[in-house]
Order: C-alpha cells, then sequence, then structure tokens
C-alpha cells in the first residue's frame, strides 16, 4: 500500500538549509531528514542563545492555548523554541490555534511544524504558504539510484571517503530504510579508519544480510549459480531455516511476474500494485535476462521446493540447493 502523498511544495528547499525563523514549516514524509532540519535550527539558536528554552508538541494531542502557551517568555528568558510534531494528525483545536498564529507570529520565538505529508490540515498549509512562511522539503527517498545517493552523500557530509561500490553494498545489504542507512553509515565511520569500501561492508554487514534468502534470491535470479550456491550453503551451516529462503525466491519471483505483467496491461506498479520504486527499478534490469516461459518454470519449481521443504522430502537442504541450481540456470539462459 503506498504511504501518504508529500505536502512539500515541489520548489521548497531541501531540509538540510532549514535555517530558524519565527514560524517555520517542516514538510514531507521523510521522518529522517525532518527531525535533521529541526535539529539544524534548535542547534543555530543555540549557538546564540545557549539558554533556549526547546518546548515538542504532539499535534494530535493539541489543547486550545497550549501554543501561545509554549512561545511565552520564560521567567529565565531563554528563547522559545517550539516544535509541533505530527501535524499530518493535528486535532482541531491545534488547526484553530495554528492558523490564527500564522497571521501573528512572536517575533522572539521559534516554532516550527512538522507535517509529514497526506491532506490533512490543508488549510493551515495554504495559509502558511501564502503568508510565505519558510518551507523546507523532506521529500522520501524510494528510488535504489537515490537510495545509492544517500549513502554517498552520508560519508561525504561527514568528510569521509566511501566507494562508489560501498554505497552500492550497503543498500543492497541494509535495504530501502534510509534512517537503517543513516546509522549503518554512522557505524561503519564510527568503527573504520580510511576510506570505506565493499569489503568493510561485507564485513560489517555480509554475516548478517547477504546470507539470507534475499541475497540468495538476488544471486538466483541474475544467473549467478555459484554465488546463490555458495549463500545458500552458508546460510544452512549458519542455522538459517529452509523455509524463508525458498520463500524469499519466491517473492523476488512475484515481483519480476508482476513487473513484467504490468507492462502489457498499462498499469504503474508503484501506484497499482503497491511496489516500491526501488524494487521496480530493480526488477526491471533484472527481467532483461527472463522471458515469460522461463519464468512461469521458475515459479513452478519453487512451487515444488516450497512443498518439498515443508514435509514432501526428507532433504530439505537437497531440495533449496537444486531449486536454486534451476532458477540460476533458467535465467543464465538468455
Amino acid at each position: 500500500m503506498a504511504g501518504p502523498r508529500s505536502s512539500a511544495r515541489s520548489d521548497a528547499p531541501a531540509w538540510h538549509r532549514a535555517t530558524p525563523a519565527p514560524l517555520v514549516l517542516v514538510s514531507g514524509p521523510e521522518a529522517l531528514f525532518g527531525a535533521r532540519a529541526v535539529s539544524l535550527m534548535i542547534d543555530a539558536v543555540r549557538a546564540r542563545d545557549p539558554e533556549l528554552d526547546v518546548h515538542r508538541i504532539e499535534a494530535a494531542t493539541y489543547r486550545l492555548g497550549q501554543l501561545r502557551e509554549a512561545v511565552s517568555p520564560s521567567l529565565f528568558g531563554g528563547t522559545a523554541v517550539v516544535v509541533i510534531e505530527g501535524a499530518e494528525s493535528m486535532s482541531e483545536d491545534f488547526l484553530v490555534d495554528a492558523i490564527a498564529y500564522v497571521s501573528t507570529p512572536d517575533p522572539d520565538a521559534v516554532v516550527v511544524i512538522r507535517h509529514g505529508g497526506g491532506n490533512r490540515g490543508k488549510r493551515l498549509l495554504d495559509a502558511m504558504r501564502s503568508a510565505s512562511t519558510p518551507e523546507y522539503g523532506c521529500a522520501a527517498v524510494t528510488r535504489d539510484s537515490d537510495l545509492v545517493d544517500f549513502v554517498a552523500s552520508e560519508f561525504s557530509r561527514a568528510g569521509r571517503k566511501g566507494s562508489a561500490a560501498a554505497a552500492r553494498a550497503l543498500v543492497d545489504s541494509v535495504g530501502s530504510d534510509v534512517s537503517q542507512l543513516a546509522a549503518a553509515c554512522a557505524q561503519l565511520m564510527n568503527d573504520v579508519d580510511g576510506t570505506i569500501n565493499d569489503a568493510v561492508v561485507a564485513r560489517y554487514h555480509g554475516t548478517r544480510v547477504n546470507a539470507t534468502g534475499f541475497a540468495v534470491a538476488d544471486a538466483a535470479v541474475t544467473g549467478d549459480r555459484a554465488a546463490a550456491l555458495a549463500l545458500v550453503r552458508h546460510a544452512l551451516e549458519t542455522g538459517v531455516d529452509p523455509v524463508p529462503l525458498v520463500a524469499a525466491l519466491a517473492s523476488k519471483l512475484r515481483t519480476l511476474a508482476k513487473v513484467g505483467a504490468s507492462r502489457g496491461r498499462g498499469l504503474d506498479p508503484t501506484r497499482d500494485l503497491g511496489i516500491a520504486p526501488w524494487q521496480v527499478d530493480r526488477a526491471r534490469r533484472e527481467l532483461r535476462t527472463w522471458n515469460a516461459d522461463r519464468l512461469a518454470a521458475a515459479i513452478e519449481a519453487v512451487a515444488a521446493a516450497d512443498h518439498a521443504i515443508k514435509g514432501g522430502d526428507r532433504a530439505p537442504a537437497f531440495s533449496i540447493e537444486r531449486v536454486v541450481r534451476i532458477v540460476a540456470d533458467l535465467a543464465a539462459d538468455a
């Protein structure tokens, strides 16, 4: 199922340009970028006023008058920074107060409204944009190539050297969750001196991820029989259950079938079938070595293997190795 539509203006500056102002809108679905934008603004205020007073308010549970109360000067005189979280789920009370606040923001405070996307609060967004409120966008990172670029930018922003192969390997290992990718980058930069390359990524993430069913499936559907069998054997030797290995292979082939079939049916795989854009990009590349007949044969072989390892065969390890061979050979038979 697709997530909520981004509420960010298409021409809004990116999150990393965020600077404090009496009222600021941080819009878009990528939570990590939203949190970073807020942190940038808090740090900027702290640099000029170490005694700042930070208030965080959930828009969903907001009560009338809470915003004006939060921006009021404290007894200690620090700048009030008010962060409104989850404005995409705002209460009616917040909508009323926030629309009133847009026209008369407190010049001595900083109020940041974080809206994650969707139509809830459209009146407020329209009012803020009409008032030329500064807005910073947090667009979702979904395409495979953009995920690789994100990893590369994490290394670059920290002043570290990371090879293109390392960025590619980290996305393949960790997946498409931007927060998890950022955490993996931070771990590597904290633990490794010098250039971060694909060997470093394999050392930290290979045993955890690369011997899983999805790595087996990736190798098999691209026709890399040797790599797929090596991964299967390693997985089995380290105690991985054969059932999820076959399930991952079945899932991979179903995705290929759906993306392939969408071509002739005029469907958008992401919008109509709920397949992530990065998965669609990858499936289209992988489909170059497949045709409908060989894909159908591979799906049938995986179905037979699934039956075998769930009780139909006394040697599940042999069954999983056999089906990996079959799929890899079909992929290689271009």
